[in-house]
């Protein structure tokens, strides 16, 4: 399994790479490029829903801290090293960022944080969006792998991440679907 980890790594990092990948994905993996999408779920959930839109965005909130404690933990708790502190590895992986995490590489925070928000916003939004809501799973992924693109994970650091996180916002998502969800209920039908 750690040999294939590896060799996809290669393969992400120094093998299927191209010059505007090489400078968009930096770009995608930053937090602060996705302020704009986080802006716009706040105002559309108080706009559209009222006090349940402040509830949503708190726990919203809430989920993404929770994912990120919990990365944080395994993070610690496994020690696993980037591909740039591996002393073996580190002389060929390409690191497309100006800095040097210091924390471990399993699992990442990247992909906990954004399958967390993405599998919560997916729960939560799917009634009112439909198919648009998977565009959420689609954003999770290309952060996950500009992480393993950039040389900051390993493929499986991330896919630790996403299921930490799949679980992390199921349980969320799942919790405010039965205690508030944005939609009313449908009136049952009446049968004369």
């Amino acid at each position: 399994m750690l040999r294939f980890d590896l060799r996809l790594f290669f393969q992400i990092n120094g093998q299927w790479t191209n010059p505007f990948l090489d400078f968009l994905l930096p770009w995608l993996r930053e937090p602060h490029l996705w302020a704009p999408l986080y802006l716009f779920l706040m105002v559309f959930a108080i706009y559209n829903f009222g006090w349940k839109g402040f509830f949503w965005i708190v726990l919203y909130i809430v989920t993404f801290a929770i994912a990120d404690q919990a990365s944080g933990f395994f993070k610690s708790a496994v020690g696993r090293a980037r591909p740039f502190n591996d002393p073996v590895l580190a002389p060929y992986v390409r690191v497309l960022v100006g800095y040097y995490p210091r924390s471990g590489s399993f699992t990442s925070s990247h992909a906990a944080n954004h399958f967390a928000l993405a599998t919560f916003s997916y729960i939560t939004l799917r009634s009112v969006w439909g198919r648009w809501a998977l565009l959420f799973f689609v954003w999770a992924l290309a952060i996950g792998y500009s992480q393993v693109y950039v040389g900051v994970h390993f493929p499986l650091d991330i896919l630790g991440g996403a299921f930490l996180g799949v679980l992390i916002g199921t349980l969320s998502g799942s919790f405010f679907q039965r205690r508030i969800r944005l939609e009313d209920e449908p009136e049952p039908e009446k049968t004369t």
